[in-house]
């Protein structure tokens, strides 16, 4: 069907307090609550295939209802621990409901850049069992925090509760800056995409069951002379983690560092993260080395007995670049 036989009206609540859009043939034949995924520009994705949200509403100045997909089976955040969903598809979905209320209710427009300063995430291992259907979300985000420059949304944080069949399945929130094009041209000066740099030769990937991984494509560690310290490893050609062109590491790659840290200095070829608090201090460029460390954090607060919690930190020409704490349960092996 093309684009141009139906139009998707407004949202509305049903009486379970979901959200569903009713989709109207020219014929004037409803459908309802059939799903599709929010435009992908509205996050910053070229793929379709990597878009998870599907339906957004707001609820008031500074709460909104957000829905979601996670799929069974996904080519990069595969099932982690004998069956659960992968935690960092988590954050990926806060990655993308932040851009899309930033864009879609606080009119940043397309083309502006984003920066994420700091995102954490937490999941709640009994609900997230991957079962016989993708697992359909209900997010409740609030906006905590709208920092304007002029007329402009300069920075805006959010925080969220995420449903999954009546159950709280995960929490998680962040915060990001937006600037306008000419304003990223001018930080980023000579590293911008299409200015006379080159990025680093590719190097080997550690041994993809030392860090929890099945492919060499998805390892992106290379070892190094000293315990619990790698290169990162950066593969532009890589589909997910570059699933298009930008002149700087993605967040996400620095995230599934530290998920692989954890998994090597833990000796666990597969394990759940229970919660990931990341923050990022500065771009990590792709034509420097990027130095990845690990440690555990003895009894940590956030950790009970039988969990154990790591800090992961990223070094670039002696500057800490991005740093997370990891906290892994007993789930996997």
């Amino acid at each position: 069907m093309s684009a141009s036989t139906f139009r998707v009206e407004s949202t509305v609540n049903t009486a379970a307090g979901e959200s569903s859009s009713l989709l109207t043939l020219q014929n004037g034949f409803r459908f309802p609550s059939l799903t599709v995924t929010v435009p992908k520009e509205l996050v910053h994705r070229a793929s379709v295939a990597e878009v998870v949200l599907t339906d957004w509403q707001r609820l008031t100045e500074d709460r909104f209802l957000v829905s979601a997909q996670w799929p069974r089976a996904h080519s990069f955040f595969t099932p982690v621990a004998d069956g659960y969903h992968d935690p960092l598809i988590m954050c990926e979905t806060v990655r993308q409901y932040s851009i899309l209320l930033a864009h879609a209710e606080f009119g940043v427009p397309l083309g502006h850049q984003f920066i994420m300063w700091d995102l954490g995430i937490t999941v709640r291992p009994e609900h997230l069992r991957v079962g016989w259907e993708p697992a359909s979300l209900d997010i409740e985000i609030t906006c905590t925090e709208v920092e304007r420059r002029g007329k402009n949304i300069s920075k805006l944080r959010f925080e969220s509760v995420v449903w999954r069949d009546g159950y709280v399945v995960a929490t998680g929130g962040g915060s990001c800056s937006c600037m306008p094009p000419a304003v990223y041209r001018r930080i980023r000066g000579a590293q911008a995409l299409g200015e006379d740099w080159h990025q680093l030769p590719l190097t080997s990937p550690a041994a993809p069951q030392s860090v929890g991984r099945m492919s060499p494509m998805d390892v992106v560690l290379s070892p190094t002379a000293e315990p619990d310290r790698w290169q990162l490893r950066v593969d532009t050609r890589h589909p997910v983690l570059f699933e298009h062109a930008v002149d700087h590491v993605p967040g996400m790659l620095l995230l599934e560092a530290a998920r692989q840290a954890t998994a090597a200095l833990l000796g666990r070829s597969s394990y759940l993260p229970l919660s990931v608090e990341s923050q990022f201090m500065r771009y990590a460029e792709l034509n420097s080395p990027c130095m990845i460390e690990a440690r555990r954090i003895p009894g940590a607060a956030s950790a009970s007995a039988d969990e154990e919690t790591v800090l992961v930190t990223a070094h670039q020409d002696g500057v800490l670049v991005f740093s997370a704490t990891v906290t892994a349960g007993t789930h996997g092996c």
